[in-house]
């Protein structure tokens, strides 16, 4: 399903004259240098072609001859290549003998030639005929003395060849292309394509797959057998799945295609992420903005999400029902690709599912937090150290298949938060929003019939976890009155994971220094009446029974979400327009 899903979106991206997708033979790739030749076969010029500055610097993307699978062995591609295939000149590298590197540059340059010549045979063409003249005459001590060359000795990269005075490289002339679209269909015995149904001549190695993150950078692939465990039938490699040559560029070229884009692709922790639609519509362009905006887009992205929650209201169209949607997540498996999650829906469902994640994560905040927070920042404030290096394996393909399909978020999701509130000895909104959309998710696929936290501070909600967290925040609270401003230490730094998981110990000790700073605000002359009053409030939710010994995971989590709630409530303005003063009319912030 999901090959023929990307071989039919290659179909659509060839009609599209507004697209410039790689016809068949052929790929997009960055090349660096241009050996420009004369008519005679005689060296010209040696174009630097990369764009940008210092170390951003890359290759122009040109329409070439598709690339070989290569790994110990020697195989040329057609047209271009690295300096030792095209120009016979090994490259320094280190920790190598460059003597032993150029005798098998010479053999590179010769399956090289070798590939030049058969064309040749088929294609009479004068820059083809210029080209060989050129690699019969050995013309490299011209190219070494050319004022570009130490760019190339010192960052290797792409070398092709191009006629005097053609804008073009030799690859994409008129004949040649012909003549390498004739080419793109192999001869052999042709069987049933797995993919299009189709009679075609099968492929033996599928083309390798880049631009998946932390994936090999020559390339990986979904389709691979290289150990006879995998085989069947005696058949090998891809032989074992016979994927005809013309589904099999289709697939490859449109998630190569993806995979390179900007804007229908993102990262989801270890996760690559491409999305396309059966036709064209807003969320192929829309989606990152809903669920990863770039960083300095967001007011962008914000009103997108804006307009996106304002339009669930009156109803997302009906028609976009009729729109096929696909979402793709692969993630590196040494060379090959897992597929970390795959959905096949339409644009109206997602569309929903997204309504509905931003509700469920919907979360109080302060005014320098984001508005929304995205699939990134949610996970990222989970990792340790903040890094995006420790979101565990898995947890962004979990998370982003949760979103689109509206199922459970993942409960790794809550234990990762809730532990790092507990290293931290803090929860900031990210992970406030990350616990809340967690419970709140699983109390209505469950269909609980308990109420669950919200959005801002719920003054009746009785949960054990919720009450002794807003008490928490109330104990902080006395102990900053009590304190003054210098304070840079709070019982929050020393016992919130002990409150949190082994309440009963911990808050009798925390009971008890709230009485000597409360003593302590009264010597310094300030009423403590609103303090105190609050905290009966909170501490007449907590039943006969007592502070429980342990809390579970989830009212940990609660327990989090209610100290969030209590502190938030400290600094917000109420309806009156004032914040909440102590008697004495200091803030209390």
């Amino acid at each position: 399903m999901i090959l023929k899903a990307l071989a039919d979106y290659y179909d659509r991206l060839a009609d599209d004259p507004s697209v410039d997708v790689a016809p068949p033979g052929f790929e997009r790739k960055a090349v660096d240098f241009a050996v420009v030749i004369g008519a005679e076969g005689t060296f010209q010029n040696l174009r630097n072609l990369r764009e940008g500055t210092g170390k951003n610097r890359q290759g122009a993307k040109r329409l070439i001859p598709r690339s070989v699978k290569r790994a110990a062995g020697i195989a040329s591609n057609l047209l271009w290549d690295t300096a030792p295939y095209a120009l016979g000149i090994a490259l320094p590298e280190k920790n190598k003998d460059l003597e032993r590197l150029q005798e098998r540059a010479v053999e590179q340059h010769k399956a090289f030639i070798d590939r030049v010549l058969d064309l040749a045979a088929d294609c009479d063409d004068h820059g083809l005929k210029a080209l060989l003249i050129f690699l019969k005459n050995d013309g490299q001590d011209a190219v070494i003395a050319h004022p570009e060359w130490p760019s190339v000795e010192a960052d290797g990269g792409i070398i092709s060849f191009a006629l005097d005075g053609d804008a073009g490289l030799i690859c994409q002339r008129p004949a040649v292309v012909s003549v390498l679209k004739q080419r793109s269909r192999p001869e052999g015995k042709r069987q049933a394509c797995a993919i299009s149904g189709l009679l075609d001549v099968p492929v033996r190695l599928n083309t390798a797959i880049k631009g998946v993150w932390g994936a090999q950078s020559s390339g990986a692939n979904i389709v691979s057998f290289n150990l006879g465990a995998f085989c069947s039938y005696g058949k090998e490699q891809g032989y074992n799945v016979p994927i005809g040559s013309q589904a099999e560029f289709a697939y490859t070229t449109a998630l190569n295609y993806l995979l390179a884009s900007e804007r229908q692709r993102f990262q989801v922790g270890d996760t690559s992420t491409v999305f396309w639609a059966k036709e064209s519509c807003d969320l192929e362009s829309d989606l990152p903005a809903y669920l990863n905006p770039k960083k300095g887009e967001e007011s962008v992205s914000y009103d997108k999400i804006r307009s996106l929650l304002g339009a669930a209201k009156t109803g997302i169209p009906p028609q976009e029902g009729d729109i096929a949607f696909y979402v793709l997540g692969l993630a590196p498996n040494a060379s090959r690709l897992s597929v970390r999650f795959w959905y096949n829906g339409n644009v109206k469902d997602i569309k929903e599912r997204m309504v509905q994640h931003f509700a469920d994560i919907e979360m109080i905040r302060a005014p320098h937090d984001p508005e929304f927070a995205s699939l990134f920042q949610l996970l990222l404030s989970t990792a340790t150290e903040h890094k995006a290096d420790n979101i565990p394996p898995n947890l962004g393909g979990d998370f982003m298949r949760a979103v689109l399909t509206g199922g459970a978020y993942p409960r790794t999701l809550l234990a990762n938060a809730i532990r790092r509130c507990k290293a931290v000895q803090e929860i900031d909104y990210q992970r406030a929003s990350l616990i809340k959309g967690v419970l709140v998710r699983q109390a209505r696929l469950t269909r609980a019939t308990t109420k669950e936290v919200g959005v801002s501070l719920d003054r009746e909600f009785g949960n054990m976890g919720y009450v002794l967290g807003r008490l928490f925040a109330v104990l902080e609270r006395i102990q900053e009155q009590a304190q003054g401003r210098g304070l840079n230490k709070t019982i929050r730094d020393t016992y919130f994971g002990a409150a949190a998981s082994s309440p009963l110990v911990t808050f009798k000790r925390l009971q008890d220094l709230a009485i000597h700073h409360l003593a302590k605000i009264r010597n310094g002359g300030k009423n403590t009446t609103w303090l105190e009053r609050l905290q009966q409030e909170v501490v007449g939710l907590i039943p006969p029974q007592g502070v429980p010994s342990i809390l579970g995971i989830e009212d940990q989590g609660r327990f989090a979400i209610g100290y969030y709630h209590q502190r938030q409530d400290f600094f917000t303005k109420k309806d009156t327009g004032e914040v909440e003063t102590t008697n004495e009319g200091e803030d209390a912030v």
